[in-house]
């Protein structure tokens, strides 16, 4: 630990070189005065001896700090060639000490920091190899600074994409694949892959890093999640199909059976008449389920064309009654009649099978506040969990007894097809709420 004495070292040294370069200089001008003739004589002879020993004596006063000095500038180069081990031995209680330390202490700072950070890119690196979509990293040049294995067997064949011009890179992509990768803006791309034809989802993101501007290149294959998709969809569909079929068949097929038992004996002929119409009933009900189905795949595509709302509105309230809110828009809409009657009814049933009683279901036509129409449907239903919510417009999905989980997605579908949102949401006060966003003429 620093004494008093010691922290003022420096001081003293200073004063003391500073005295004895004045007593050295004293003492010259004493014994030159025995040889000069004049004054001038006198002060040339006095620098001429004096000087000399006074740099020497100043020299040798300053080494040990000088050395010191020599020493931090030789391990600041150091330090800015990210050589953080380096350390000075030292051992002084003054302040040229104390430099010393505060060196020392930065030096073991900057390793500890060094270290940590080299530690998370080593993990990030592996993270972002590990990935399956391909990353790379490039920087205001289009240089790519960092890859991914899967960039590089994406991109590059397997090779390092390191060092590489990426616009070059992409250059060997069709023309408009490669521009989409290289837009601001998220794309679904499809390429050709070994003969397989390919969906990817690439984006582009901007950020500084160590003050620079860099680019991060984000490409992901969608086409196993798709196809995983696809076939759980066909699984689902086959598995609602077969049992709406076996629900039907089975029945039909007992009666049969039973009609043919009571056609050879005419004491039961009497009870032919109602096995056909359980018969009749079950084949209606089938055609009617699979009706269904033809029409959610078979959509046409939208007529869209100017139409009435009120046309429209109380078209479908002879069929389900509802009340109709506030004033309907003076301008007609611009939509396929046939097809939104279709939204508009299967909405208004639904409402009712939910449990609303007539008076409490209520549609409104209101203008939006980004553009075109907005259709809302509110009842005071049962209402939906969250949980239903969430899996409502998911084709299959019917929490209803015989259900088969196409209405709403088949309305959706609609109000895509004309370009609209359709959002379902829980109405407060109980009961659901759906709104039908449909865009102006202009929008569409």
């Amino acid at each position: 630990m620093a004494t008093p004495f010691s922290r003022y070292f420096l001081r003293l040294r200073a004063a003391l070189m500073l005295s004895g370069t004045a007593a050295i200089t004293a003492c010259a001008m004493l014994i030159c005065q025995a040889f000069a003739s004049s004054t001038g004589e006198l002060l040339l002879l006095t620098l001429s001896v004096s000087l000399p020993i006074a740099l020497g004596f100043g020299w040798l006063m300053t080494l040990p700090i000088r050395r010191i000095l020599f020493a931090v500038s030789e391990g600041l180069l150091g330090f800015r060639e990210r050589d953080f081990g380096l350390r000075l031995v030292a051992e002084r209680d003054d302040e040229a000490g104390e430099v010393v330390r505060r060196f020392n202490a930065l030096g073991e700072m900057l390793r500890r920091e060094h270290n940590d950070a080299y530690q998370k890119q080593i993990l990030l690196e592996t993270v972002i190899d590990a990935a399956p979509m391909a990353i790379v990293l490039c920087n205001e040049a289009d240089i790519v600074v960092l890859a991914n294995v899967a960039a590089r067997d994406l991109f590059f064949a397997g090779k390092r994409l390191d060092g590489q011009d990426f616009s070059e890179v992409l250059s060997e992509w069709p023309r408009e694949i490669a521009s989409m990768i290289l837009s601001g803006d998220d794309s679904l791309v499809s390429v050709e892959r070994d003969g397989v034809r390919e969906t990817l989802h690439a984006s582009k993101r901007f950020f500084d890093l160590n003050t620079q501007p860099h680019v991060l290149y984000i490409v992901k294959p969608l086409t196993r999640e798709l196809v995983r998709q696809e076939i759980e969809v066909w699984k689902k569909t086959i598995r609602v199909i077969s049992h709406e079929l076996n629900n039907s068949l089975a029945p039909i097929t007992s009666l049969v059976h039973s009609a043919r038992m009571m056609a050879g004996k005419p004491e039961h002929a009497h009870r032919l008449e109602s096995a056909f119409a359980t018969i009749e009933e079950r084949t209606t009900h089938l055609k009617t389920f699979l009706d269904g189905y033809a029409r959610f795949a078979r959509l046409p595509k939208p007529n869209k064309q100017p139409a009435p709302w009120k046309q429209l509105l109380e078209g479908v309230r002879a069929l389900y009654p509802f009340e109709i809110l506030g004033e309907l828009p003076g301008e007609p809409g611009h939509f396929d009649p046939a097809q939104m009657q279709q939204v508009l009814i299967n909405l208004v049933k639904n409402a009712a099978e939910a449990g609303s009683a007539h008076d409490a279901i209520a549609v409104e036509v209101r203008a939006a506040s980004d553009g075109g129409v907005e259709l809302v449907v509110m009842d005071r239903g049962a209402g939906m969990s969250d949980e239903v919510l969430e899996k409502a417009l998911l084709p299959f999905y019917s929490t209803k007894k015989g259900g088969g989980g196409l209405g709403l997605p088949l309305c959706r579908e609609i109000v895509d097809s004309h370009g609209g949102r359709l959002a379902i949401e829980q109405r407060t006060g109980g009961g659901t709420l759906v709104r039908c966003w449909l865009p102006r003429p202009d929008q569409s």
